[in-house]
């Protein structure tokens, strides 16, 4: 199936994790997607086993001039931008609340958060104008279970649910669709950063708190993010999808 054909789709943070894999299956489903991420060697490397309508934007979501320039990019390569993935993120490591850095604080601020408010100026009369759209936002289950030594990364991500209501309620009468994705944990670069011990006990201590018995991959993102953008989920908006194993039961 090609259940992406002709959409025009931007997702941020693509050159690793989930972004990576929502680009994959987005392009494998008939998508022109732009990958979106600041370092461009890796956004190279995913390219490489793409189809030729896909194209490769560096570019810093935390500052309003680069998502212009992403967005005008994608324009004036495609003619028009049908999905907004907002998938780049950013977290502290674990540790007390206290400890958290004035700058590890602002920068967690600028990508979860201020980056979909900027992406959603530049897209929102857009989308208007073409007659509609879909934005999807990647939250987390932390942003509905705070987890200890982690909580300006959770409350950030509380606020990406929290806003996702708020924008699909105010932008459905302009015929855009907002979601966003909850993911449990997957086995990346990042999860030494959620574990106060990156050791094979709390691995497995986190392990089994999600019912399945597994961390999260990329593939669950990327599927998830697949149906939210397609047309079998044409009347979903203001969801927030947990792709979590049933951690959150």
């Amino acid at each position: 199936m090609q259940r992406l054909a002709g959409k025009v789709a931007i997702i941020t943070g693509a050159g690793s994790g989930f972004g990576a894999a929502i680009a994959k299956r987005y392009s494998e489903e008939g998508a022109k997607t732009v990958l979106v991420d600041l370092n461009p060697k890796q956004l190279n490397g995913h390219l490489s086993v793409l189809p030729e309508e896909a194209i490769a934007v560096r570019g810093d979501v935390s500052r309003k001039d680069s998502v212009a320039e992403i967005m005008q990019t994608a324009y004036d390569r495609f003619g028009r931008i049908d999905i907004m993935v907002n998938n780049a993120g950013f977290t502290h490591r674990n540790m007390p609340l206290t400890e958290v850095s004035e700058d590890n604080f602002d920068l967690i601020s600028a990508v979860n958060m201020k980056a979909i408010y900027y992406s959603t100026l530049a897209l929102a009369p857009l989308m208007e104008q073409q007659g509609g759209g879909v934005i999807i936002n990647t939250a987390s289950v932390a942003g509905r279970h705070p987890r200890k030594g982690l909580a300006w990364y959770s409350a950030s991500k509380g606020w990406v649910i929290s806003a996702t209501k708020a924008m699909a309620l105010e932008l459905a009468e302009k015929k855009i669709r907002v979601n966003c994705l909850c993911p449990v944990e997957s086995d990346s670069g990042t999860l030494p950063l959620f574990l106060k011990e990156d050791t094979e006990q709390a691995r497995e201590e986190l392990i089994d708190t999600i019912p399945l018995g597994r961390l999260s991959t990329p593939t669950d993102v990327a599927n998830a993010a697949l149906w939210l953008a397609s047309d079998d989920a044409a009347f979903i908006t203001g969801a927030a999808i947990d792709v979590d194993g049933g951690y959150s039961i």
